[in-house]
């Protein structure tokens, strides 16, 4: 049976009713107070346009155990919690959440005593937020991270406890009006749990900007971020990912994914603002558009812990100084890019575990630790920026390497291909141009095979 809701009052009276109750909201009802859905009730809107609960003094909807809040518009100021966890409760059996339009953060928090939570999030669509205020945060790399609009996050350090999470078309923020913080942010309390285990999760457009103050080399956010103690096995963007703010990461995990799959460009505009960063374990990444980023320092692509098996991309493209495409510093499988790694930057500063480094804004960086079984690139390799190698291996290995294009240096004193620091490569059927440098370079380094090697050298007089 369902209670219909016409007034604060009659909210207020069902809620103190003594056993499970689904309550209908007919109509726009304002609060003055948070309010907190007892063991077992529900509450949904007969109209999400026009039914809207609201609170204009502080939180909003707190769930115990069991509880569904559905077909409705929820209101709180932007760093407010729209809808959050308010239980101790050993087992808070199934949370749902569907088809709900919010302003305020959707924070689902288990703590210590809680060890079984399944959450089923569908049609979430966050208007705004402003999720920074938060002390509950992870770290590790030398770095915190800021909460999201949208935020699972396990905070019991007991092993045995799980969130098992299915999340359906997130979507948060709006072109040009990003939620502030992190978007989507997925976490356990480490990497020996509490866990968060999600089967699918799919997410719309989602904007974001961590506002961090530039130079602060200790805090990080992102458009996705699936931290440490999650494992997840499908991930899907059908959407796109921008991000806006200074170490605003688009796509970050230290956790593991099975399969992720980013339909729609991933774009960074802010500096140290990284496309695709991989801190975890991820079996198979595709994106199926273009990684984009404009900030200094925003690379298109880091694998700097962890590992990926297989990873294609549509293409790569930088534009800053200090803007790596693509970065390697651990063991990876197969790297394919089908539409080239383009960057225009020079040299600049760059947040790199936690602190500021001066980068090159190298096409590829395979550094020290970095091992890369089978490297593929459609449309070429180009840098145009000043001091800058296109394809360099610096101490790291690449096993197989096969270019379509040439790979080719624009700037004044850059180097097209580099082999250094006891770096391996073959160069095989490779075409090197440099107009205003070097074609090929060797120092300390080892070319497996250099059958069809071309290397020119135009040193072009600038104009």
């Amino acid at each position: 049976m369902e209670i219909k809701i016409n007034s604060l009052a009659d909210l207020m009276a069902a809620l103190d009713q003594k056993t499970p109750q689904n309550l209908e909201v007919q109509t726009s009802i304002l609060c003055p107070y948070s309010i907190v859905l007892p063991i077992g009730f529900t509450i949904k809107g007969t109209h999400k346009e026009s039914c809207m609960i609201s609170f204009n003094n502080g939180d909003g909807i707190g769930l115990t155990a069991d509880n569904e809040i559905s077909n409705l518009t929820i209101q709180t100021n932007s760093n407010n919690r729209a809808v959050y966890t308010l239980s101790n409760h050993s087992d808070l059996g199934v949370l749902t959440l569907k088809d709900l339009t919010v302003s305020g953060q959707v924070q689902i928090i288990t703590r210590a005593g809680t060890n079984k939570t399944t959450l089923i999030a569908e049609n979430i669509d966050i208007v705004a937020c402003d999720a920074r205020k938060y002390s509950e945060q992870p770290q590790k790399y030398g770095v915190n991270v800021y909460q999201g609009a949208f935020t699972v996050y396990n905070f019991n350090s007991n092993p045995d406890s799980i969130i098992k999470a299915t999340l359906t078309n997130i979507t948060l923020g709006r072109k040009g009006a990003p939620v502030i913080g992190t978007g989507l942010f997925i976490c356990g309390f480490g990497d020996n749990g509490g866990w968060v285990i999600a089967d699918k999760i799919t997410t719309g457009d989602i904007y974001s900007n961590g506002m961090l103050p530039f130079g602060q080399p200790d805090m990080i956010t992102a458009g996705v971020f699936i931290v440490n103690g999650v494992k997840v096995e499908s991930l899907v963007h059908h959407g796109s990912v921008t991000t806006y703010g200074v170490n605003d990461m688009v796509l970050d995990t230290w956790g593991y994914v099975k399969k992720w799959v980013a339909e729609k460009p991933i774009t960074s505009y802010g500096p140290s603002g990284i496309g695709f960063v991989n801190f975890g374990t991820v079996d198979e990444f595709e994106a199926k558009d273009k990684i984009e980023t404009f900030g200094s320092g925003a690379r298109g692509f880091n694998q700097y812990d962890g590992t990926v098996k297989k990873a294609v991309f549509h293409s790569i493209v930088t534009h800053g100084n200090g803007s790596i495409g693509m970065q390697f510093s651990k063991s990876v499988g197969s790297i394919e890019v089908k539409n080239g790694v383009e960057t225009s930057g020079s040299v600049g500063e760059s947040l790199v575990k936690g602190v500021i480094m001066t980068l090159p804004a190298d096409a590829i960086s395979v550094k020290p630790g970095g091992d890369i079984q089978i490297l593929k690139i459609a449309g070429g390799i180009t840098t145009h920026g000043d001091n800058v190698q296109s394809y360099h291996v610096e101490g790291g290995i690449v096993r197989e390497l096969e270019v379509e294009g040439d790979i080719t240096a624009n700037g004044n004193n850059s180097i097209a291909v580099a082999v250094t620091n006891n770096g391996e490569t073959p160069l095989k059927n490779i075409t090197a141009l440099s107009k205003k440098g070097i074609a090929v370079q060797i120092i300390n380094g080892k070319v497996t095979d250099r059958t069809g090697l071309i290397a020119k050298e135009i040193n072009e007089e600038t104009e």
